[in-house]
């Protein structure tokens, strides 16, 4: 294991530890600068955290800790209830699905260990047995060793990777918790246990707005009840135009921000004016057109530690350009929109579903939606025939991951986009992902095809935003995405799937919720910007930058993609194939495995 006295950085992690003999010497071997004790005096929490970012507290031999956003006083209430009468580890699931916001739960009971993250997968928990002991941690590069897993490589090359193929860790000897399950640690024993399951979506829209109102005004109070100057990304669009609402609904001072767009038929900032002349108390900044940050910017100056490869950093440079202004401002938190596209409307795969079980509605809406998306037939109705089982889907894929994109309808009616491998990635390589894909022996996210289709979107976006969370927060202001809250999500996927995703309404669930909170003006929006131009322009200015990028590839030298392929992409960046994002997760794991090697050159210097 690293020693975590030079690991390169100095972002909040924690370890758990057991309360068990061996702990001592593992705890030594992290050498981090904060330790919480089992009542043996024994370490159990041991790493990096801010004051404001834990709440601990301690009844007899039961210890418990919040570490992530959870209101002080709600958390240090609830904790100490559940403390004075906690008898087994396994009647702390009411408490984490009762507390507001995202975080970490972690308990001792006699020595016994619980450690759980979120159900979003936002917050996620590692663990590995060292010395004889199983030790638990919120990051997995806290847990491995300098070797990586090259099949978790070739897994990652995937565009997209589907479930459950995310949960493979970059290291061989360490393993995922599941969302939505917690770790329990017992000295050398350990076993999983499900806390979280996905609401039956059973309520209609009238008995649901309350619910998810409330939800999302508690999870926007969560990050605004200490006041101060709160950023807010208010792109015009429903879901951070929202956000903005609610927060601007609290004592802080709110600071509206604005990124114009390339595009000039783009209405972002035409809307967000508009939202923002309905808030003369919020200093709504449009940052300057000419520094517009390009998708694939930046991408050799990234230096963030990051356990695991994301096509989040083709994004960094955006989320990270206008800091420094919004620092300048006294902003100590920045909130997004991100996550509402994804529980605010819904899989249309749902009605996969409900022709079977209301075929005259089933078919009017999809007739709809066919006119709406422009479906083609054929393709249709042969998604909506299909009745294979998420297994043997994600089998048949294993088999097709060279074939050219399907039509959208496949992936919006059936099981959710096909992965993919482009002609630059070996054939060593696909052979690893293949296997990987038939060892999966996968169950769906939920009961139906339409409730794993609103699981999986969320799961995904949730590790791209955790990583941001952690750049951010590195760069000096942590961004937070309300939406993406498991008392949220709950409130959204309880509601019932024919209301929520609709051909006629534009996201109807956070429309409702929103009446009265947002201006009705500003509630009439029904388009999203796409930002192609940023991409498109960000590949051919920064087509040097991919040629160095592939010129020196780590990915080369492991022999999982064709170096030469990738450069004659890069000097050709209006080939028509880059016009979707195909890049994207091969440039996340060749970016990880830099930063993996500037991390470990900077700890060898450190060492010597």
């Amino acid at each position: 294991m690293p020693d975590q006295g030079s690991r390169g950085h100095g972002e909040s992690h924690f370890v758990v530890l057991p309360d068990h003999e061996a702990a001592l010497a593992v705890a030594r071997r992290i050498g981090a600068p904060e330790t919480l004790t089992h009542p043996s005096g024994r370490p159990w929490l041991v790493g990096r955290w801010r004051d404001d970012e834990i709440t601990v507290v301690a009844a007899g031999d039961v210890r418990l800790a919040v570490i992530g956003w959870c209101p002080a006083d709600v958390a240090k209430a609830e904790l100490g209830r559940a403390a004075s009468a906690l008898r087994d580890l396994a009647h702390l699931d009411d408490l984490a699905r009762r507390l507001p916001g995202s975080f970490h739960l972690v308990a001792s009971l006699g020595g016994r260990c619980r450690v759980q993250g979120t159900a979003s997968g936002l917050r996620l928990v590692f663990h590995r047995r060292i010395d004889g002991v199983v030790v638990a941690a919120d990051r997995a590069d806290v847990l491995g060793e300098a070797r990586i897993d090259e099949q978790s490589l070739a897994v990652r090359l995937l565009f997209p990777t589907p479930h459950p193929l995310l949960e493979r860790t970059m290291w061989r000897d360490v393993e995922c918790v599941p969302p939505g399950s917690a770790l329990l640690m017992d000295g050398a024993r350990a076993r999983l246990t499900r806390w979280w399951q996905n609401p039956e979506p059973v309520r209609g829209l009238a008995e649901s707005v309350p619910l998810v109102r409330d939800a999302l005004v508690t999870a926007v109070d969560v990050r605004t009840s200490r006041g101060g100057t709160v950023a807010c990304d208010l792109s015009g669009g429903l879901d951070s135009t929202s956000i903005t609402f609610l927060a601007a609904r609290s004592d802080a001072r709110i600071v509206a921000s604005t990124w114009p767009s390339l595009d000039p038929l783009d209405e972002d900032v035409a809307w967000a004016r508009r939202a923002a002349a309905h808030l003369p108390q919020a200093d709504h900044v449009v940052w300057p057109a000419e520094r517009i940050p390009l998708v694939y910017e930046n991408l050799l100056g990234i230096d963030d530690p990051m356990d695991e490869p994301t096509i989040g950093v083709m994004d960094r440079q955006r989320l990270l350009e206008d800091l420094k202004g919004l620092a300048d401002k006294g902003c100590r938190v920045r909130l997004t929109g991100i996550g509402g596209d994804h529980v605010a409307w819904c899989s249309e795969a749902h009605y996969h579903s409900l022709l079977r079980r209301r075929p005259l509605f089933a078919i009017r809406q999809l007739r709809a939606f066919r006119a709406l998306f422009h479906w083609p037939l054929g393709p249709m109705i042969r998604t909506l025939a299909d009745s294979r089982s998420y297994g043997a889907w994600l089998a048949d894929q294993a088999d097709d991951l060279r074939a050219g994109r399907a039509p959208a309808v496949t992936a919006m009616l059936g099981w959710g986009t096909s992965p993919r491998l482009f002609d630059w990635v070996t054939p060593e390589a696909h052979a690893l992902a293949r296997e990987a894909l038939l060892a999966a022996n996968p169950e769906p996210l939920g009961r139906t095809r339409g409730e794993h289709g609103d699981l999986e979107p969320i799961l995904s976006c949730a590790r791209i935003i955790r990583q941001w969370e952690q750049m951010s927060t590195r760069a000096g202001l942590p961004i937070q995405s309300p939406f993406l809250d498991d008392r949220v999500i709950e409130a959204c996927l309880s509601v019932r799937p024919e209301e929520r995703v609709t051909p006629w309404r534009y996201k109807p669930v956070l429309t409702e919720a929103m009446r009265g909170i947002v201006p009705d003006e500003c509630l009439e929006r029904t388009t999203k910007a796409q930002a192609s131009l940023e991409a498109s322009a960000g590949l051919r200015r920064h087509r040097g930058d991919l040629v160095e990028l592939w010129e020196s590839s780590k990915l080369a030298d492991l022999g999982l993609v064709d170096r030469r392929r990738l450069t004659e992409l890069a000097l050709r960046p209006d080939t028509p194939q880059l016009r979707s994002a195909i890049l994207y997760s091969t440039i996340g794991c060749e970016v990880w495995l830099r930063g993996l090697d500037t991390i470990q050159g900077a700890n060898h210097a450190a060492a010597r």
